[in-house]
């Protein structure tokens, strides 16, 4: 494709008259299926939706024969970016309430994203293929995240108990030889091992109480989602007890679905203002042990309500030998935008600020509960 037709492509039908038509047939294509985009931008600044009086195009597109040519006709990075776009910023949002559209879309993050966003507006048959393309996207995510996360979080070494079994990762090279210095044959000068010793991986028995107080406002979408999935990675491990808290101006105790992303996922209400202090005052009846519970706020600390409540309860927790830990982001990327002055009133409470990727989070965890 020459620079001119790719310009072409770009412009659009409106600058046919000084660079010629599209190309040939898949470029025509190409051609057509952008307008059927990128056209809403030019009707949404007065002009006309035909540049003249007829036309002998073909028919005009309908929304799944569009999609279909959009997978035909661009890469799959091109096709993301178009359907990102398609949601976005012309507000298509038919792309996930029609049942036969919704089924030709790509399972991906930004699908998910949207369809947290609309899935109130869902009903029927489209509700339960959205609900399958949230479990098949979150266990996704899961299947990258649980490995490094559990065996992260499993425990560590015991150097005062050995065990039966073998696992080459726990030979416990100094004990094995203390124990087979009476099998040393000074003649030889060699040392005859009788017996092999390793370490016991040790598994905490007294569980910690993690409560995981997740802002449930639109710009923590990804830290929503990447929340959930820590919070079922968590609940399964004997080590820790998690309750769950989401909020807006309203609290909603999920702590019941803990274990289950997708349902606690189809729960959330994203959107509304931002209440951190009564959230944070919600989770402080929660605590039981306060010396063996950690509280991770996952907030862009924007707070709504007079700032002066949630500092108290802030003060409150870490007075009570509460680990508190305030994370900006909870993602994949940990670029957050967030208030830095109310972060940093809470810091000075005695609140550990951060952005986390969820391994890096189970990271902090193992320090403190060690």
């Amino acid at each position: 494709m020459t620079p001119i037709q790719r310009w072409r492509l770009v412009l659009g039908r409106y600058a046919q008259s000084r660079l010629g038509d599209a190309g040939d047939q898949a470029q025509q294509r190409m051609d057509r299926a952008l307008d059927y985009l990128y056209g809403r931008e030019y009707q949404g600044r007065g002009l006309r939706g035909e540049v003249g009086a007829g036309s002998l195009d073909p028919s005009q597109l309908t929304l799944v024969n569009w999609l279909g040519e959009v997978r035909a006709l661009f890469p799959h990075d091109t096709v993301e970016i178009i359907e990102k776009h398609a949601l976005d910023r012309y507000g298509m949002t038919e792309l996930v309430t029609d049942p036969t559209t919704l089924e030709r879309l790509e399972p991906n993050h930004q699908l998910l994203r949207t369809l947290l966003m609309v899935k109130g507006h869902m009903k029927g048959e489209v509700l339960d293929m959205a609900r399958r393309i949230i479990r098949q996207v979150v266990e996704e995510i899961r299947r990258k995240l649980e490995g490094e996360v559990r065996r992260t979080l499993a425990g560590r070494l015991n150097r005062q108990r050995h065990s039966p079994m073998a696992v080459a990762q726990n030979f416990d090279a100094a004990g094995t030889l203390r124990r087979n210095l009476k099998h040393y044959d000074p003649e030889r000068g060699q040392l005859v091992v009788e017996q092999l010793r390793f370490f016991e991986r040790n598994t905490r028995r007294l569980p910690w109480d993690i409560i995981l107080c997740i802002d449930q406002s639109g710009s923590m979408t990804d830290s929503v989602i990447h929340s959930a999935v820590m919070a079922g990675i968590l609940a399964s491990l004997p080590v820790f007890r998690v309750k769950i808290v989401v909020f807006d101006t309203n609290v909603v105790d999920l702590s019941g679905h803990a274990d289950d992303p997708v349902e606690l996922l189809m729960r959330v209400q994203l959107g509304g203002g931002t209440d951190i202090g009564r959230a944070v005052r919600y989770c402080a009846q929660l605590v039981e042990q306060p010396h063996r519970t950690v509280m991770v706020l996952v907030t862009d600390f924007c707070e709504g309500a007079p700032p002066g409540e949630l500092v108290r309860a802030v003060q409150q927790l870490a007075e009570a030998r509460v680990r508190l830990l305030g994370l900006a982001a909870l993602d994949e990327q940990a670029h957050p935008v967030y208030d830095r002055q109310m972060a940093q009133r809470l810091a000075e409470c005695g609140m550990e600020i951060a952005a986390l990727t969820p391994q890096r989070l189970a990271q902090w965890l193992v320090k403190v509960v060690s």
